[in-house]
């Protein structure tokens, strides 16, 4: 019987919600401070997130005819200016955790099982939001942060779990995956991992088929919705660590 002993956490939609008022904000900030007349809509932003990587958005962009063509290094410095408006969003405190985060963290943390994280979002990016949203000891807590461009092909590709694993020395049998989006949810299970996603209003309407469990979110003081359920467990009015123990041990709920 599997046991359930690490937790890698994905970050933009699943810790905090923070793509619509964080990552397009600050795209949009940044192509002003640039001179470009291209802004991203709520529309326009959630089509390009099927891309994964705020680099590779930009230049799907432009693919499309949405941006005047930019060479890679422009690209790279855009996003760059893009990461420093972003951090300034999070240190105002414009981007707070998802419901029900800060409970499951802690009581993961108290159980003693193993955290990490493993996402697309630059170091920049995630370090602001621990250090701003979870508090400077989280950095010591999660044993490993797998972000950006610290593998060569980002989710749906498995390779930042893969990384994340092997960083950890941690078996994939033993391993959940918090997810929110299908691209994540794709990576997660190519690495063969279990995965829990909570949607959220840019991929509620993505396909989650392969998904362990697929919640509203993951609650905090009201009832959350359960959207798919396969291993059929009870009395989700929050999801709790029984329930992500029970997606490895039947028994335990």
């Amino acid at each position: 019987m599997d046991v359930l002993k690490t937790i890698l956490w994905d970050v933009d939609g699943t810790l905090a919600d923070t793509e619509r008022d964080g990552h397009r904000v600050a795209f949009n900030t940044a192509f002003e401070k640039a001179g470009l007349q291209r802004r991203w809509d709520e529309l326009c932003y959630g089509d390009l997130l099927k891309v994964t990587g705020g680099k590779e958005r930009i230049r799907c962009d432009i693919q499309q005819g949405g941006m005047p063509p930019l060479s890679d290094a422009d690209i790279v410095a855009l996003h760059a200016d893009k990461t420093v408006c972003y951090q300034a969003l999070i240190a105002e405190g414009r981007i707070p955790l998802r419901p029900g985060v800060r409970r499951l963290l802690e009581e993961v943390r108290d159980a003693g099982i193993i955290q990490g994280v493993a996402t697309t979002t630059t170091p920049a990016a995630l370090h602001a939001l621990i250090e701003h949203c979870l508090g400077h000891e989280w950095f010591d807590i999660f044993a490993v942060l797998a972000a950006g461009d610290i593998v060569a092909n980002k989710k749906p590709a498995p390779d930042v779990y893969t990384y994340a694993l092997n960083q950890l020395g941690a078996d994939p049998n033993a391993t959940l995956a918090m997810e929110d989006s299908e691209n994540g949810t794709l990576s997660a299970k190519a690495a063969g991992l279990r995965c829990v996603v909570t949607v959220n209003a840019y991929t509620k309407k993505q396909n989650f088929s392969d998904a362990d469990l697929v919640v509203s979110e993951l609650g905090d003081k009201t009832n959350i919705q359960v959207l798919a359920n396969p291993h059929q467990l009870n009395n989700l009015s929050q999801v709790r660590l029984h329930h992500l123990q029970a997606l490895f041990d039947p028994s335990i709920v």
